[in-house]
């Protein structure tokens, strides 16, 4: 006889999969309101934020010998897209302006410290200075400031790399004076102070040294086959003299009166850098002000108009929880809709108060922007019309120096003889 088989009557369990809910559609409306209502304004570029900073003053008067010229390079600056515009609050011609407004303003820094020699504002690089400063502006628009500043100087030292960072109160604004009080003045104070810390650091020596150099340069510039093997070159970009040109060396005496001619051009330049500088303060701190004043209105109208959607999202969301249990609600999940929707609506027309104030930066940006003339220079009893670039124009009258110089000298580097000369300019 078979043996029977018993037959288990139970199940074998079944493998249940766990299922994550999907939000509910106002949870998506709700998520969106907290992000509205968290953004504030474009995030500042991360960078050092300067404190209360006063101008480092020398302490007692610098020898001639020991002091060093100091060129500053029309600023540079990120470009500012449509986009860029209206996120930070600006616009590309007021940026274009920032970079001459700037290095002047920090020149005078740099002067009043009086830790220096002659101080410019260049259009590019030039090898007639002992330190060569460059800045760039990666945020601006009266309420903060960060800028990228370096110096180098002849002898092929960078001094230091920083960025710094200023942000601006409505109490800033106050007793404003042009030339001396900036509302970002603690950041152009810094960067002084930071530089003369340097120059402080060097000895006499070093000193000598870059100004021989920068000497030497410009005129191995003129005259390369001269002068080439004066300065020795290291892989890391630092200069070295080698030797000295004879005191009473007749070359190197007229290049060094070219060299005084384009300092006094460089002078005639800051002039016009001055008049720009003075005709553009009152307009520039003005539309600085109100930019700080209509930016800080915007955010407190968004973070309202965020609120009132955020609470009238929440009274849906309440409606929608009412409606789908067991309670008899007698009509409040109906009437917490409309409000709801009330609400939101009323958040929306809020917001449109700050288009308005955005169409109102932007009126302020053009009206600025439309005072900015060109300058004619005069130099010489000749006139120079400003219609290009100031760098544009630096490069032609460097070449008009060379012209100058070859014809004095009977000899043009490009011909390899004195057969032929270049006409006087």
């Amino acid at each position: 006889m078979k043996p029977t088989r018993k037959i288990s009557n139970r199940r074998k369990p079944r493998k249940h999969c766990r299922t994550r809910p999907v939000p509910a559609p106002w949870a998506w409306l709700l998520a969106g309101s907290m992000l509205v209502l968290l953004a504030g304004c474009a995030a500042l570029p991360h960078g050092r934020e300067v404190g209360p900073t006063e101008i480092l003053q020398a302490q007692e008067e610098i020898s001639e010998e020991q002091l060093l010229d100091v060129g500053i390079q029309v600023f540079q600056s990120e470009e500012v897209t449509a986009e860029r515009a209206e996120e930070e609050g600006t616009a590309a011609k007021i940026r274009q302006a920032e970079t001459h407004f700037m290095p002047y303003h920090l020149k005078l820094a740099l002067q009043q410290s009086s830790h220096w020699g002659a101080v410019h504002v260049i259009p590019d690089e030039s090898a007639s200075v002992d330190v060569q400063v460059k800045g760039k502006i990666h945020y601006s628009n009266g309420e903060a400031l960060v800028l990228d500043i370096e110096a180098v100087d002849a002898a092929g030292n960078t001094w230091f790399r920083k960025r710094y960072k200023d942000v601006a109160t409505p109490y800033g604004y106050s007793d404003l004076q042009r030339g001396a009080k900036d509302v970002f003045q603690d950041l152009y104070n810094a960067a002084a102070n930071d530089l003369a810390r340097f120059q402080k650091e060097l000895t006499p020596d070093e000193i000598e040294t870059i100004r021989t150099v920068s000497q030497i340069k410009f005129a191995a510039d003129f005259a390369p086959d001269a002068f080439k093997d004066y300065v020795a070159l290291d892989k890391k970009g630092g200069a070295a003299v080698k030797r000295l040109p004879a005191a009473d060396d007749p070359m190197m005496a007229r290049l060094l009166k070219i060299r005084d001619r384009e300092f006094m051009y460089v002078d005639t330049l800051n002039n016009y850098y001055e008049n720009f500088y003075t005709v553009m303060w009152p307009s520039y701190e003005d539309w600085r002000r109100l930019n700080l004043t209509e930016r800080t209105a915007i955010r407190d109208i968004k973070k309202d108009a965020a609120l009132r959607q955020l609470i009238g999202v929440l009274l849906v969301a309440g409606a929608v929880a009412l409606s789908t249990s067991d309670v008899n609600t007698g009509g409040l999940d109906i009437g917490m809709v409309i409000i709801g929707g009330q609400v939101i609506v009323d958040g929306f027309n809020v917001s449109k108060g700050a288009e308005m104030h955005s169409a109102a930066l932007k009126e302020l940006s053009e009206s600025f922007a439309s005072e900015m003339k060109p300058v004619v220079l005069e130099f010489e009893d000749n006139r120079y019309e400003l219609t290009g670039s100031a760098r544009e124009q630096f490069a032609q009258w460097r070449e008009l120096l060379r012209r100058i110089y070859y014809s004095e000298t009977g000899f043009d580097p490009n011909l390899g003889d004195g057969s032929d000369t270049a006409e006087e300019p």
